[in-house]
């Protein structure tokens, strides 16, 4: 029988993931990452990059992944988002999911290496952005930023709406969603010339705007040049 963390490509049980992650959990990560402002009293201090390392050497596993994610502590829900099979993903499910970040940390790993390669994920976004719960409007821009990278076949007019939902939403102050936009619509400027123009335009109408709106402005001509 295979111990936890092998690289053979076997299954694992909830037992085996816990065991691994006790194994290789330290006090000086789990102290690591509140000074990253990710809440650390339900994480028991495990490094991403050996998260990642796990997850590579592991075949996908909804099942195992629902698991860990209803155990709620973060090295569970991150080897969750992780383990994952986002081409089961359904609608509710994300939704559910969506509901219950708590910190940018699961949110940003949620959008950048699940959600985005789901069936329905760009019909996530408009409905996350019209949220004003903190962690789902972030959810939205964080699935932008990451489609932006990641789905290779869309055409511009997707991101020419999330320009929109961003224009939108541009006023909000609070860091966490002003980041999220700030980096979904500076990755959309970079995908191809005709984005570009567009988010340039999209900097130019928003900056009059406010203290907010003229900090993303900035940012975007910053990026882009």
């Amino acid at each position: 029988m295979s111990r936890a963390g092998e690289a053979d490509g076997t299954r694992l049980s909830l037992t085996e993931v816990k065991d691994w992650l006790a194994a290789n959990a330290s006090e000086a990560e789990r102290q690591k990452l509140s000074g990253y402002g990710i809440p650390n009293d339900r994480a028991i201090g495990v490094a991403m990059g050996q998260m990642l390392a796990y997850a590579r050497k592991r075949p996908k596993d909804p099942a195992l992944a629902a698991a860990l994610w209803a155990d709620g502590g973060y090295e569970m829900r991150t080897l969750a988002l992780l383990l994952d099979d986002p081409a089961t993903l359904t609608r509710a499910r994300m939704d559910a999911m969506v509901d219950e970040f708590d910190n940018w940390a699961i949110c940003d790993t949620a959008c950048f290496r699940l959600f985005d390669k789901a069936p329905e994920a760009w019909e996530t976004v408009p409905r996350w952005a019209a949220s004003e719960r903190l962690y789902t409007r972030r959810a939205a821009f964080a699935q932008v930023w990451g489609l932006s990278v990641h789905d290779k076949a869309a055409g511009d007019q997707p991101f020419l709406d999330a320009l929109a939902l961003a224009e939108a939403h541009a006023n909000d102050a609070r860091p966490h969603v002003s980041k999220a936009i700030s980096m979904a619509v500076r990755a959309t400027g970079k995908r191809n010339s005709t984005l570009r123009a567009a988010t340039l335009d999209w900097a130019d109408r928003i900056a009059p705007r406010g203290k907010t709106e003229a900090r993303l402005a900035r940012e975007v001509r910053r990026a882009l040049g």
